[in-house]
């Protein structure tokens, strides 16, 4: 029996996508400088028994298997090999439970982080990891890229917000791991070890998630200054001081360009950084105060507070923009998403600049910075082979700076396909071959999303 048969013995006929002008669709995420190869077929199941069920048809006949979520990752992590299942989730899109008294959420892996948020919202509670693109991206892909976002410098990323889980493994086994209660500590944490996995130790089909009290509406503050470095003693000032902004971020001098040629937001040109501070506390205009002198101390050349949360949006929608600006600049982008310690942040952003000037390109940076993520966003000519090497060469050396500050290669977007290489670099060969030994555990014959990570 071949594979399509095998698959529907125990899917639905509307659960098999064979055209090949569909399966190509769902071939590869949104990473530039990733290599996709053809699914055999793409299936689309409703329940967890229909997952298993094409696990161990996969296992049986030895078919490589790529779990897709939402397919808004940066890395390449969704993308198809040659004659593999892709295995997309986005039909297992229930809230299965909200509950007020023990602040969980149980969620399929389908479900898009916006929908998560306004549901818990309705019930006073609060899910917060928030990614850009929260209103596509699924929670499955948020798990499976232990995914961050603007709030992440007071909340925290996904991988804090994840109980328990339950996982269909290679062989079509269901585990369970972890909890619903506060706190446990029975066993290895496998349930950590699965978030950001990537999809190569199991395939997500439930999570119970931890949410919060939902907090007041958040007051924000823009900065301008005169040079990357004073916006970036702000920001250490900031947090040493002991201040917990619920988003803290930063735009270079390109970045805040391309949004006023995009949005004419009326920015002025001699700002070089500009840096937005936000507070969800009870005091937040005290909290606000106190951050602008901190400003205005380092350097910052002009203070806007906000008194009301539209007045927030307004000042945030900068911020909001600088991808979309950024994509305007040239006819493709690569976004980078490398991690340093705050302390090094100015030495990150100096040091791409000092990048873009060598290899004559536009590099747009935009950062995390209350916790040192950067998103350096090189813009190039896709039909242009010259700059579209300059663009990769580029990449490779901000991810090398990152590497020599004391950073990660990634804060949050994973590391797929793009970054494999510069995996290893991280780790380290007992790193690697430790790594690679506890997915040889959970897939010994190897067809969990292949040629991803390592």
């Amino acid at each position: 029996m071949d594979l399509i048969a095998r698959l529907r013995a125990g899917l639905p006929g509307e659960a098999i996508l064979t055209d090949p002008d569909v399966t190509g669709s769902y071939a590869n995420d949104m990473a530039s400088f990733c290599e996709a190869g053809t699914p055999a077929v793409v299936v689309l199941p409703r329940t967890v028994e229909q997952v298993q069920h094409i696990m161990r048809t996969a296992t049986e006949l030895r078919v490589p298997v790529v779990p897709q979520g939402a397919r808004t990752g940066l890395s390449g992590a969704a993308n198809a090999s040659d004659g593999c299942i892709v295995l997309s989730l986005v039909k297992m899109d229930r809230i299965i439970e909200i509950n007020p008294v023990d602040r969980i959420a149980v969620v399929e892996p389908g479900v898009i982080n916006a929908v998560l948020s306004r549901a818990v919202n309705a019930h006073g509670l609060y899910y917060p990891p928030d990614p850009s693109s929260w209103e596509q991206c699924s929670i499955g892909g948020n798990i499976g890229t232990a995914s961050g976002g603007l709030c992440c410098v007071k909340y925290g990323v996904t991988a804090e917000y994840v109980l328990g889980l339950d996982v269909v493994l290679a062989d079509g086994r269901l585990l369970t791991t972890g909890r619903r209660t506060a706190k446990g500590v029975a066993g290895y944490d496998l349930t950590r070890l699965f978030v950001g996995s990537e999809g190569s130790l199991g395939i997500v089909v439930r999570a119970v998630l931890a949410l919060k009290p939902e907090p007041p509406e958040q007051l924000a503050l823009a900065a301008e200054f005169p040079s990357t470095a004073a916006a970036c003693a702000a920001v250490c000032e900031i947090m040493a001081r002991g201040h917990a902004p619920s988003l803290l971020e930063l735009m270079d001098r390109t970045s805040v360009r391309a949004v006023n040629d995009m949005a004419q937001m009326g920015l002025p040109d001699t700002t070089e950084a500009l840096l937005l501070a936000a507070f969800d506390t009870p005091e937040p205009a005290a909290d606000l105060a106190a951050v602008g002198e901190l400003c205005t101390a380092a350097g910052a050349t002009q203070v806007v507070p906000a008194e009301t949360a539209a007045e927030s949006d307004l000042l945030l929608q900068a911020r909001r923009l600088t991808l979309t600006a950024l994509e305007r600049v040239k006819s493709a982008t690569m976004i980078d998403d490398v991690c340093v310690p705050r302390s090094r942040l100015a030495e990150m952003l100096d040091g791409t600049a000092a990048i873009a000037e060598k290899y004559g390109l536009t590099i747009g940076v935009c950062a995390h910075a209350g916790d040192g993520n950067t998103h350096p966003t090189v813009c190039f000519d896709a039909a242009d082979p010259d700059e579209s090497r300059r663009a990769r060469e580029s990449f490779d050396d901000i991810m090398a700076l990152g590497l020599h500050l004391g950073g990660t290669i990634t804060g949050e977007h994973g590391v797929g396909v793009l970054k494999k290489e510069w995996l290893a670099r991280e780790l380290g060969p007992v790193g690697l071959e430790l790594q690679r030994g506890i997915k040889q555990v959970f897939d010994p014959l190897g067809i969990l999303n292949p040629g991803k990570l390592f």
